[in-house]
This record gives C-alpha cells, structure tokens and sequence, in this order.
C-alpha cells in the first residue's frame, strides 16, 4: 500500500499557488464592488448602461469558455495565468489613472469590464488544469478544499473589506489595490518550482496538419457528454444553476416586495447562509474520506436541490430564518459537491484533455444560467413573483437524479490518473468501488 501524501501544508509549491490565489481573489472583490459603483455614483450613468456593463462582463464567459480550453491545452498552464494576472493588473489600473486626469467614462469601464473577463477566463480554465500538476493525486481533495477555503472567507469578509477600503479610498483609487493584488499573484506564481508535464508537439509527418480550433473544441464537446461521469455531472449541476437562476434572478425582489425583508435583514441572512461555504471548505475532505467520493456527490446533490423549498414555502414569521437555513444548505452542499465533482474531474482527465475538459464543463454549467435568470424575470412579470419562486425551487429537485442514478455513487476513493484516453466513450478509468 502507498504511503500516505504529506499534508499540503508543508508543500512549498501548492503554498505559492494557494497564496497567488487568495490575495487575488480578496482584492477583486474590490474590483466587483467598485467598478458598478463607480458607474452609478461617479458617471451617474443610466440603469440601460449599468444593466450592459454586467452583460459585457459576462459575455467572455460564454464566448471564449470553449477557445479558452484549446489554447490552454496548446500550451504550458503556468505562463498563461501569469500573462492573464498581468493584463488584469494593467487594465484595472487604467481606471484609477484615468480618474485622476478626470477622463473615465462608461467606455473604458466597458473596455476594462470586457478585457478582464477574456483573461480571467483564460486564468479560469488554466488554474483548474495546472493544479493536478502540482499535487499529488490523492492530495487534490485536499488542495480544491483549501483553495475553496479561501474563496468562501472571500465571500463572506471580501464585501465587508472592499466597502471600508472603498469609503476611505474612493472606489477608482481603491482598484489600484486590486491591480497590486494581481501583481503579486504573478510573483508567487513565477516562484513555483515543480516544473510541468511537456506540451506534446504535433507531429505533422505522422499526422498530418495540426487539428484546426473547432476540431478541438468538438473534441472537448465529445469527451465530455462521451463520458459517463462527466456527462452525469454536468447534467446535475447545469441543471441546479438553470432552476437556481430561475429563483435567484428575482429573490431580491421578491424577499423585499412580498415577504417586507429589509437590506439589512437579507445582508444578514446571506451572510449567515455564507457561513455554509466555509464550513463544507473546513470539512470536506474529512467527510469524503469517511463517506467516499460517490457517496458525497450523491449526498452534497440531494442538499442542493432541498435547498430551494425553505424560501418557496416558509410563513412570513419564518422567512428570515428561511433565506439563512436556505443558502447555508445551498452554500454547504454547493461548495462540497464542487471540490469532489472538480477533484474527480482533474483525476479521471488526461493531461492533453485538461483545457478542453474543464472550459466545456464550464460552459456548460455556466451557460443555463442567463437562460435561467431571463426565464426567472419573465415568469415573474407573468405568473408573479411568490410562483416564480416556487417554480425554481420545485425544478431544483430533479437536479440529484442524473447524479444519482449513474455510476458515481459507486465511486469510494479517486480514480488513478489517466495518461491518454483514446475513446470518449471507453470504460470508466479504474476505482475502488463500492
């Protein structure tokens, strides 16, 4: 029997990594607050163009998830999140220079919006494909768990920090932060020593031309709804962020307008829920080891599609303590359920394979959701809010059947690595199973 990998803890390079990503993700959250308030309060702009800088911030979600995947594929992992850390410093920069000699507008916030959702996409896939590079198998439970430790602590004390700093900076000077932050990730990330698997170059005397991007893409396409787990994964969790947004699109509406929630009552019910997040980080991989991979993912999805009916269905008395017990259940579950569903993902994935897996999980997932939340603000308008809510919540129930009914469940410990994959379709790589 192997022996057991030492705690990431005392592992020089996971550190370098985890530490990139903390100060990154604590300083944009300066970034996600400040640039809408620096629209509606410094440019004083129309709720027609503070509605389209959200849009063009996602856009690059959508549009560039799938070439995302391929480029990161193509090439080395590491270089790409540098580039993208740098690029993401120099155009939140521009904001605060801008402000100073009184030139910002819309444009530029649309210009900065847009650029840094291309390269967070970019940072995005490559992050999620570098870490098994990193660490061991075994370890990457252990190493998505503290990651996701740091983005649920981001979560909860980011908006609190982003505010203080944003009112004793000004929200334009206060981004110069977020830029700094960007900078050092790119520090420690150029700090990291272990060196990754070679990029294989294409032979073209054996096999002809290069594939051409929608050829690579088809084939990310192909090896995700080709393989059983994968395909079973994305249709759980496409399935919970489509009826998710259904509710979510118009919760703050309906919390406010027909249950006479305050600001301060939802700000404090959502920071209770949030707690959630950062208990499932703390103990996820202590209850996968006792419970096992499948078992988990079967569980966490049963939680999340409950988490929906505690709104839907509590008495006006009850509805505070609703929102909280609702999006502690959601956050717990959610955030369990994506360290396995990601460590499983990374394990069974070739090298070769990473890219393209991971930007094709993305956008699948990613993509039901504008569905969901334009369906979300229809029903809304034309059944009403309270049935909007309860549609989204019922829907929600179905998202643990795909899960659930395949071979998952089965799953106890994480697969061993896989080299190459010659057939989607193939038999499920090797695990101790139930």
């Amino acid at each position: 029997m192997a022996s057991p990998s030492r705690s990431l803890l005392r592992h020089p390079d996971f550190l370098k990594l985890w530490t990139a990503e903390t100060v990154s993700v604590f300083g944009s959250a300066i970034t996600q607050l400040a640039l809408p308030l620096i629209a509606a309060t410094t440019l004083k702009v129309s709720p027609f163009e503070f509605g389209l800088l959200t849009t063009i911030e996602f856009l690059p979600f959508i549009l560039l998830s799938l070439p995302a995947g391929v480029w990161v594929d193509r090439l080395r992992r590491r270089p790409i999140m540098i580039v993208a850390d740098v690029g993401r410093a120099a155009a939140i920069a521009s904001i605060p220079v801008a402000f100073a000699v009184d030139a910002l507008t819309i444009w530029q916030l649309y210009a900065v919006g847009f650029v840094n959702g291309c390269l967070t996409v970019f940072f995005d896939v490559a992050y999620q494909s570098y870490l098994p590079s990193v660490v061991e198998r075994d370890q990457l439970v252990e190493g998505n768990s503290k990651l996701e430790i740091t983005r649920s602590a981001s979560q909860i004390a980011g908006p609190t920090a982003a505010g203080l700093l944003i009112g004793f900076f000004r929200a334009p000077f206060a981004m110069t932060l977020d830029a700094l932050s960007y900078l050092w990730s790119a520090a420690f990330l150029l700090l990291i020593r272990r060196p990754e698997p070679p990029v294989e170059p294409h032979d073209e005397v054996a096999h002809g031309p290069g594939p051409s991007m929608r050829r690579e893409i088809g084939a990310g396409l192909r090896y995700v709804l080709g393989h059983r787990w994968l395909r079973s994964i994305a249709a759980t969790t496409g399935t919970s962020n489509f009826f998710g947004n259904v509710a979510g699109a118009i919760l703050i509406l309906y919390l406010t307008t027909e249950r006479g929630l305050g600001p301060e009552a939802i700000g404090f019910a959502f920071s209770i829920g949030s707690l959630g997040f950062l208990g499932a980080a703390l103990v996820t991989g202590r209850l996968t080891g006792w419970l096992g991979v499948g078992r988990m993912l079967v569980l966490t999805s049963i939680g999340f599609s409950l988490s929906g009916l505690p709104i839907a269905f509590a008495p006006d008395a009850l509805i505070w303590w609703a929102v909280a017990v609702s999006g502690f259940l959601g956050g717990f579950c959610g955030v369990a359920w994506n360290i396995n569903q990601v460590s499983l993902r990374q394990a069974i994935t070739p090298p070769r394979m990473q890219g393209r897996m991971n930007a094709t999980m993305r956008f699948i997932v990613w993509g039901t959701m504008p569905v969901g939340a334009i369906l979300g603000g229809a029903l809304g308008g034309i059944i009403g809010l309270q049935e909007t809510i309860v549609v989204g919540a019922l829907g929600g129930l179905v998202a643990f059947i795909p899960v659930t009914l395949s071979s998952v469940r089965s799953i106890v410990t994480m697969p061993a690595p896989i080299e190459d994959t010659p057939s989607p379709g193939a038999a499920a790589p090797a695990a101790e199973l139930a």
